[in-house]
């Protein structure tokens, strides 16, 4: 069998893969989706979780495995993202690993992570969140424009810190979330010399 970079393969025998939209349609080949599977290999259910079962398994037996990938002409599955990771922005799907994998390109760039925030208007917005090797340097425009050049959508936020938490995407949220909340806007004369 022929190996392909970054392929996860082909299914084994007597097991099949497939992949899924949000809406539960089979899409094609290089869209992205849900790999699912189904064989003897696939576990029957969780011991006496029927509700975590159901969801996990359709009545027809295929399993969510909630990666999301894509497959090629020949069949080959490749593995872009996990599901739960995925950020929403204004109904569209956006994979960090993707972007992250392009921060990764850059020179200056040491670690890299790309998180959603909540966005009032759009439901999430992207962030990318890097820490710089030693000696390198870059600012947070400059980040965003590299992004934005070879992925769309790109961070529309970035922020550089010195070094990232080892655990995604929650930890990596908390450790930077109050410096991503704006500062209100002062209301009144006590207000604006608490501030000062």
């Amino acid at each position: 069998m022929e190996r392909k970079p970054g392929s996860i393969g082909v299914p084994i025998k007597d097991v099949e893969l497939r992949l899924i939209d949000d809406d539960g349609n089979v899409v094609g080949v290089g869209e992205k989706g849900e790999i699912q599977i189904k064989g003897p290999n696939v576990m029957k259910g969780y011991w006496n979780m029927p509700e975590a079962t159901a969801k996990a398994i359709d009545e027809d037996g295929w399993f969510s495995s909630g990666d999301i990938g894509t497959v090629d002409d020949d069949g080959y599955y490749f593995i872009v993202d996990r599901k739960k990771e995925m950020i929403i922005r204004g109904g569209y799907n956006v994979y960090p690993r993707e972007i992250e994998e392009v921060l990764y390109e850059h020179p200056a760039i040491k670690e890299a992570a790309v998180i959603g925030i909540p966005h009032d208007d759009l439901g999430e917005e992207v962030v990318a969140v890097v820490s710089l090797k030693d000696g390198e340097s870059a600012t947070p425009d400059e980040i965003k424009a590299f992004a934005k050049e070879q992925v769309a959508p790109g961070p529309r936020i970035s922020k550089i810190i010195d070094d990232l938490p080892k655990a995604r995407p929650k930890e990596i949220y908390s450790s930077v979330e109050s410096k991503l909340r704006p500062t209100p806007a002062p209301t009144g004369p006590a207000d604006r010399r608490a501030r000062q």
